[in-house]
């Protein structure tokens, strides 16, 4: 498994946001800007709604934003993180059916973010690997580089969450 942690090599990426389709926006809280040097991405008032899963202080965003906070890893998930994951995304297609303007965020918006903007995806009907390529070509080709995230979208994050849960009573 790759993730964030232990991929020291992996790029920030070179906004703080992207729009993945329309009103859907996948970010995190550093980037790299103009200079080339790591920048942090304060979101102020530019979304309606903002699904943080990594949360820092001071990232925003700003009073009166609705913004929902579901910390996670970016690694093994548990059958509440990933219930958790789920309602995020369900709250994401229901703003988007708002036409309200949606973020997803976590450290860079690669792993975590794109999990649930992936999962709002395939809520919508896209299939696992057309909604995963969707966020690479729009992302960066390092989006949901986490080969484990991967494997919950390809076999469904209830399936997964079900496996979960049944992992961890067999282990009690």
């Amino acid at each position: 498994m790759r993730t964030r942690g232990m991929q020291p090599d992996v790029p920030a990426p070179d906004s703080p946001w992207s729009e993945i389709v329309p009103g859907l926006w996948m970010g995190g809280h550093e980037f790299a800007g103009r200079s080339g040097e790591r920048e942090f991405a304060v979101v102020h008032d530019e979304f309606d709604l903002v699904l943080t899963l990594l949360r820092l202080p001071g990232h925003g965003p700003d009073e009166g934003v609705e913004h929902h906070v579901w910390p996670i890893p970016d690694g093994p998930l548990d059958g509440t993180q990933l219930t958790g994951v789920m309602r995020l995304a369900q709250t994401a297609s229901e703003a988007l059916a708002e036409e309200r303007r949606v973020l997803v965020r976590c450290y860079h918006g690669y792993n975590r973010s794109g999990l649930v903007v992936a999962q709002s995806l395939i809520r919508e009907g896209r299939s696992p690997d057309d909604a995963i390529r969707l966020i690479r070509s729009r992302r960066s080709p390092w989006a949901l580089h986490n080969e484990l995230f991967v494997e919950y979208l390809r076999t469904g994050l209830a399936t997964a969450r079900l496996l979960e849960e049944l992992a961890e009573e067999a282990a009690e």
